[in-house]
């Protein structure tokens, strides 16, 4: 039987996360003012009504991470306010009763990821206190008291990510992450005992990340990226046999709250290819066989394969990345598309953009640049302190690629992205300016300090240790990775599409690029959304104008440049 599907928020800009509460009675969500990330955490009854304020006391706030104890008793709250990062937790009784806030640790540098023991006694948080630039340390702390329980850190320049404690009363292993390897590698950590317990694999190439953990408590799921390719295995702690589990290529992602068993052992995910769109699978819990669909949109619509590819960066190192191509014989004008983040990689994934851009004949190449995870950790930290350099040599030498092996035409290829893709799409048009045809971003930044002083307070401090200092302190820094500074040498068009709330990527900066672009006589179009930085892309019939301005913004530019584009289908 089929469930129906219920709206619980009437946002115009739309929610992008929610959490159920474990006991199934509420979704929690963050509330704000059109998207700008600065609101509070609310609740709302699992089938409908009106939200309730879970900090009531508490003045408005930014938040990246919130979590419940498996047990539904606690709920644990990092968020940002007056230039300090806060942890909270909240008792949660019967009926529904919600406790008041109890600060647990403040700090000034950066508190990123959340986890809380079975029954709540126990809440662990990311830190990058004490540390270099985005490495973070975790730190466990009583609930109760707020005392510091126990600290977990590795190397100056290793990381580790808590992910989930096991789901049995009175078992305090935290099953984590570290980069100590050079690698992602899982481990378990019981900070109250202090025994660690490292899972290397060393005969798993990429990275091996955690997931989750069995009801039972005996079973761990682990994720490998290797290429950005995923492979799924269980790892049963108690006799140490790991299994590679047989299943679908594609990309597979948890549900809500992180969860992937089911009552019954078999593993819910959501999962999608180049070819089926998003759904919700059901995996055997022994052999990782698909057995059906759980939620989909429907039939799959006709869709063109992508294939994995590599070339070689400025430097040498091996650039991993998507292709696909249309119909018919190359060389073809090309969609260089740009992932946001940096902290992200792309792996196998049903894109509307990629197929509207092959459907009107357009080759499509999306990159996993130098920032991307899951390619190790010396990849992902190469562009700390510098942003945009190597990533934008990356991108350069995409299009050396393209060219070389006859896929693009030289002086028909595209660059696109949002969010940190729309800001190496700025960058990229002001430092190699003769390299392409045009550039198409949203919620992009053109200028990192003047971004600074408008982002919300999460923002700032990831901003701080990223570049490895503020805009006062590393001011050359700041601007050199910022596309403001290389205005005058864009030659290509430009098209952007920027929210009026955004506190990610703020509106003012755009502003300051638009009036200087126009001063040195650049073509540049900018599109204004009231939304923030999520919900600028919340509403299908608004993706679908900025891909229909997109496809008339690159035909236009291959007619005026009388780039061949007559052996374009004409839509």
């Amino acid at each position: 039987m089929r469930e129906a599907l219920s709206t619980l928020t009437d946002a115009p800009e739309g929610v992008m996360h929610g959490l159920i509460s474990p006991e199934g009675e509420y979704v929690t969500y963050f509330q704000d003012n059109q998207g700008n990330e600065i609101g509070r955490l609310v609740r709302v009854p699992f089938h409908g009504g009106a939200p309730e304020d879970l900090t009531p006391n508490l003045p408005p706030y930014s938040t990246f991470d919130y979590a419940f104890s498996p047990s539904g008793n606690v709920f644990g709250i990092l968020l940002a306010k007056e230039g300090l990062f806060h942890l909270y937790c909240i008792n949660l009784g019967p009926g529904g009763a919600i406790g008041a806030p109890r600060l647990i640790h403040h700090s000034a540098q950066a508190l990123l990821g959340l986890s809380l023991s079975f029954g709540g006694e126990i809440v662990v948080a990311g830190s990058t206190e004490q540390r270099e630039q985005l490495h973070i340390s975790l730190t466990a702390y009583d609930t109760t008291s707020g005392n510091r329980i126990a600290t977990l850190q590795d190397g100056a320049k290793d990381t580790l990510r808590g992910v989930a404690f096991s789901p049995i009363s009175g078992d305090f292993r935290l099953l984590a992450s570290t980069t100590r390897s050079g690698v992602e590698r899982p481990l378990l950590w019981n900070p109250r005992t202090k025994e660690r317990r490292d899972l290397e694999f060393n005969e798993i190439d990429g990275a091996l990340l955690p997931v989750a953990w069995s009801a039972d408590g005996r079973r761990l799921l682990l994720m490998q990226m290797n290429r950005a390719v995923q492979q799924l295995y269980l790892y049963d702690i108690t006799d140490n046999r790991l299994t590679r589990l047989t299943h679908p290529s594609g990309t597979f992602g948890p549900l809500g709250g992180g969860t992937c068993f089911g009552i019954n052992g078999d593993l819910f995910f959501r999962w999608q290819d180049a070819t089926h769109p998003a759904e919700v699978i059901i995996l055997d819990g022994k052999t990782g066989a698909r057995k059906k669909s759980a939620l989909n949109a429907g039939p799959a619509i006709p869709a063109r394969p992508w294939r994995s590819i590599t070339f070689q960066s400025s430097d040498g190192e091996p650039i991993q990345g998507w292709l696909a191509l249309p119909e018919g014989d190359g060389p073809f004008p090309t969609i260089l598309s740009i992932h946001g983040g940096p902290e992200m990689a792309l792996t196998e994934c049903f894109s509307v953009w990629s197929q509207a851009w092959l459907d009107h004949r357009f080759a499509f190449l999306t990159i996993n640049y130098r920032g991307s995870t899951t390619f190790g950790r010396a990849f992902q930290e190469k562009i700390w302190g510098n942003p945009g350099y190597w990533e934008v040599e990356d991108l350069a030498a995409a299009h050396t690629w393209l060219v070389r092996e006859g896929i693009a035409n030289p002086n028909q290829i595209f660059l696109t992205g949002w969010s940190y893709g729309g800001y190496l799409t700025l960058l990229a048009l002001g430092k190699y300016p003769a390299l392409w045809a045009g550039g198409m971003a949203g919620t992009a930044i053109a200028d990192w300090a003047l971004a600074y002083e408008d982002s919300a307070d999460t923002i700032k401090a990831y901003t701080d240790a990223f570049f490895g200092g503020s805009p006062v302190q590393r001011p050359e820094q700041y601007a050199a990775s910022s596309p403001m500074t290389y205005a005058e040498q864009v030659k290509a068009p430009l098209l952007i599409f920027q929210g009026k709330s955004d506190t990610r990527t703020p509106a003012r900066q755009i502003e300051f690029y638009e009036k200087k672009m126009r001063s040195l006589g650049k073509t540049i179009e900018v599109h204004w959304v009231d939304a923030g930085h999520f919900g600028i892309a919340a509403q299908v019939k608004q993706l679908i104008l900025y891909q229909e301005r997109m496809l008339q913004f690159a035909f236009e530019v291959l007619e005026v440049g009388g780039n061949q584009s007559g052996s374009l289908a004409k839509h």
